[in-house]
């Protein structure tokens, strides 16, 4: 059997969480087979074009039915975070990022009313195979956690940050397009949650990077620009920040390590999700600059600035 089949859902609910996110509920007996993997897990959804579920594949061999509808007709599939999962009502939250008319995801949701359809692609209960839909993998141990995350990441933020143990340390910074935006979810005692607003002038980067002198100190005798003003003394990189390694694939705006590989940066571990230059930078910054081990930086471009996928 496939690792990831296709579930039929139908929209049980819609609720407005601020000016920029919509929460939809979706159920339906298929989700007796869903994995919930929980944390930032990753799902990917098909839209029907006009509602028609009839254009939504089924089975095994779902995707080749898909790739047979004609390109204009054919179901727009996006990769989304799984905010919710409640096994026993069957019923999956999802939290969209409106935006307009410019999309299908966010057409789709802005429009959502309860019975419309919907395929939800994840996977599948009981499958033997290795988680691979989950980012977040800090090893044992870790004494320092830092999440940043834009609009785009923070239902897969908050799932994670509300999930995490009384006794594990974490700072999340969640940037938003507006101050209603800042949606509030439970977490436990360790965690401090830092809200930015763009509408207030207040961006990830430079935000996280003043956090940093707390969370990682620059290492002795390492000459970088944190410590010197100067650029970093290093092999590779580009004018546009500062200069890393020529083998730390930052020009890839997702990296995830292997859960339990990260290793030399004294118990910290960072995940950073969002807009695929901010996330790269900040990479760059604590690999380069910090010298936090790269194994311990999951770090995901959701998006990417002025780039759209084709509806």
């Amino acid at each position: 059997m496939s690792a990831y089949l296709p579930f039929a859902v139908r929209v049980l609910r819609v609720q407005r969480l601020s000016p920029t996110f919509v929460r939809v509920t979706v159920a339906g007996e298929s989700l007796a087979g869903f994995a919930g993997h929980g944390f930032d897990q990753r799902i990917n959804l098909l839209f029907p074009p006009g509602g028609d579920a009839g254009l939504l594949p089924t089975g095994p061999d779902w995707v080749d039915r898909w790739q047979a509808v004609p390109a204009d007709r054919r179901p727009p599939l996006r990769t989304y975070t799984v905010r919710a999962f409640r096994p026993e009502s069957r019923e999956l939250d999802l939290d969209f990022v409106l935006h307009g008319d410019v999309g299908p995801a966010s057409r789709w949701a802005g429009a959502a009313r309860p019975g419309d359809p919907l395929t939800v692609i994840g996977p599948v209960a009981g499958h033997p195979g290795p988680v691979a839909d989950v980012a977040w993998a800090p090893p044992p141990g870790t004494g320092r956690l830092l999440l940043a995350a834009d609009e785009a990441a923070l239902p897969a933020a908050s799932a994670i940050a509300g999930t995490l143990r009384p006794e594990e340390r974490a700072t999340v910074v969640l940037e938003v397009p507006e101050p209603a935006d800042a949606i509030e979810f439970d977490t436990p005692a360790g965690v401090t949650v830092i809200w930015l607003a763009r509408s207030r002038g207040e961006r990830l980067g430079p935000v996280v990077r003043d956090l940093l002198t707390d969370l990682v100190p620059v290492p002795a005798g390492m000459t970088s620009s944190v410590r010197s003003g100067r650029p970093a003394e290093r092999v590779g990189g580009s004018g546009d920040g500062p200069a890393v390694a020529p083998d730390d694939g930052d020009d890839d705006p997702w990296d995830v390590p292997e859960p339990g590989a990260a290793a030399g940066s004294g118990g910290f571990y960072a995940w950073l999700a969002g807009e695929a230059g901010a996330v790269v930078a900040l990479r760059r910054h604590l690999v380069g600059e910090r010298g936090v081990d790269r194994r311990s930086v999951a770090f995901m471009g959701y998006w990417r600035r002025g780039r759209s996928q084709p509806n």
